[in-house]
Parts: structure tokens; sequence; C-alpha cells
């Protein structure tokens, strides 16, 4: 019996490339080799696929910094899962799964699920429809509170508006979710772009930082409750994780509180009462069903006293060593590797490819 040949595509476009370097290390290194013909494909920065020269294990990062793709040949991928490779190499031949670990606009909005699509070639996780809308914050919110889920309180700010009257829009801000607020570029992931915002100025800053990655942001209101996180794995009938607790070194989970600065603290499982934690599961599926999603999600919540409140759910949450969506599932009781290979047969399963 063949291999199933898995294309692991990683990189982008986004300002999260380095952490999906991270998560492809994590996951080239967790997969059982002896059960699939893995295959890493790279897309640097500027938007170049690539048969990556070193694999991320291999790669190097400056002190207080995150590796990111180097060099290697050019591949493109073609319909039913073709790949053709620059060089007297030769091409590695076809793929017959792509597993999606790139993070941020240009892999998990929707972009790159629509060109599998096009090109008919199977892919892990969710499709087109609800990538999109997982991506967007300003878009998933009415959702999720159309679905009768609690959202923290937000409005979204469009670039020309603000470009047009910043200071109605500051009036509008603070009317509808007051101060403290955060600021967060609509459709991008990692905390990246994030402000906490005490002041008018503070909150005129953290609008004009956050239009540096997005051109519509969000301004929300900053729960002062603790930050709680839920996994979600399956395709018609899926099912939420133990919930997990995440205890910044920072104010909040920044980007170098995530990925680079030691002392943030995951606690699972999350030291809650179990009702609270079952509300949680609860909210956790019911989001994921409301945008269609498929696959993976991770689910992140406030919780203010006994109030759960959703703030987002991410379609491919990372995979990186000290990633809280596989940590949930190993303490549920599905290890790393038995996590990947669930994903590939839920994949499968949704783009209806016989087994192997």
């Amino acid at each position: 019996m063949s291999k199933l040949r898995i294309a692991v595509l990683y990189g982008g476009t986004s300002a999260e490339h380095e952490v999906s370097v991270v998560s492809a290390r994590s996951v080239l290194a967790a997969i059982d080799q002896d059960k699939y013909d893995v295959l890493p494909i790279a897309i640097t920065k500027s938007g170049e696929w690539l048969l990556p020269a070193r694999a991320p294990g291999e790669l190097k990062a400056a002190e207080g910094a995150l590796p990111e793709v180097g060099d290697g040949r050019a591949v493109v991928l073609r319909e039913g899962g073709e790949v053709l490779a620059s060089g007297r190499e030769g091409s590695p031949g076809p793929v017959d799964l792509v597993f999606i670990l790139l993070h941020g606009p240009g892999g998990e909005d929707g972009t790159v699920q629509g060109l599998l699509e096009t090109l008919r070639v199977p892919y892990v996780g969710a499709g087109v429809a609800a990538s999109a809308l997982g991506m967007d914050k300003s878009l998933q919110k009415p959702v999720f509170a159309n679905a009768g889920i609690p959202v923290t309180p937000w409005i979204a700010v469009g670039e020309a508006e603000f470009a047009r009257d910043p200071q109605a829009v500051l009036r509008r801000a603070q009317d509808a979710v007051g101060l403290p607020a955060f600021t967060k570029p609509a459709s991008l992931g990692s905390s990246v772009g994030v402000s906490k915002c005490r002041t008018p100025l503070e909150l005129q800053r953290g609008i004009e930082r956050a239009f540096d990655h997005d051109r519509t942001v969000l301004v929300e209101k900053a729960i002062d409750g603790r930050e709680l996180e839920c996994a979600v794995l399956g395709n018609d009938e899926p099912e939420a994780s133990v919930v997990g607790e995440v205890v910044p070194a920072h104010e909040f989970y920044d980007y170098e509180a995530k990925y680079l600065i030691e002392g943030s603290k995951l606690l699972i499982p999350a030291p809650i009462p179990e009702p609270i934690s079952e509300q949680i599961r609860k909210c956790a599926v019911q989001a994921f069903r409301a945008i269609g999603c498929a696959g993976m999600a991770r689910v992140d919540f406030f919780l203010e006293g006994d109030d759960v409140m959703l703030n987002e759910i991410n379609t491919i949450p990372g995979f990186t060593p000290i990633s809280m969506y596989p940590k949930l599932w190993e303490a549920t009781g599905i290890p790393y590797a038995k996590l990947i290979d669930r994903l590939i047969e839920l994949a499968l399963e949704r783009h209806h490819v016989p087994p192997q």
C-alpha cells in the first residue's frame, strides 16, 4: 500500500510568517513519517513558492526573533496536486493532500483555500467562506452575535472613515466601547498590531498603528477578566477539548508574550467551575458551526466574573511547541501525532477522498 503524500505548506506573506515556520517545524517533527510521504513547501515573505533548501527545523534565527523561510527551488502546484519544480533535480511529483500551516492574510483567509479548490487539491481545515469569516473579526462578530453567542462590545472602523474625520471616529468608539479599549487589525492574528488604549490619544495612536496592517480596524472594550481558550476538532460532528487559561507575563497576551518572552503561563485544564467550562465548550462548538468551519479551530474567550464572552475564532491555530491547540487536545487525550492523523482523516472525509 502506497503512502499518502502530504504537502506541508508554510511561511507566507503575512506578519505571522515566522510563527508559521515554527508551526511547520513542530508538525514536521511530529508527523508519522512511516505513514505519510511528507513534502515541505515554503512561501517566502515576497510570495514565492519554494521547495526549501533547508527544512524548518534547520533554519536559524537571530536572538530574540523567530526563523523565516530561506532559499530553495521554485515550485508550482498544478491541477490535481501535481508539483513542478525548477532545477536539474527534477520535480517531486503529485501530492494527495495539503496541510496548510499559513497564519494570517494570504493563507488563513480563504485565498489559498480557494486556489486549492480551483486546482482540485484536498486540504486540511476550513473551506473558503469559513476561512474568510474566521480571519476577518469585523465579519465574524455579527455572525456570532446573531447566533446568540455573547461577544465583547466592539465597533469596526474603515480606513477612509478615519482619514475623513478621526475625531468623529474617536467619539463614536468611546461612546460605543468606552476606555480602556483594545485596537486591532480586523484580519490578523497572533496579536500583531494590537494596542491597549487608556486615553483618547492612545486610542488614536492605536487605531493608526492597526491601520499599518489592515484597512479595517476593530475597537473592542478592554475586558478585565481571564483569557480562556478551547480547541474544536471535527467536521459535521465537532468536539470540544478541555478549556485552557492563558496567564500572560505582560498586561495582555501580545505577540512578544506569545512567542518571544518567557513567563506567560498556560493552565490546562483551566481552574474554573465545571458549569463555566461546559458553557465555554458549548459556545466553542456553536461558534465553529456558526461560520461553517471544518477540521479544526481554536476559540478564544474572556471570563469576567461569571460572564463568558467570545473574543475570536482561529481556523488555523498555531502548532508551535507552546501553542494551545495541540496542548489542549493532548490534555483531552489526543497526543500531537494522533491529532495530525485525525486532521488528515477529517480532510480526506470532507473532500471525499477514499482511504489509502
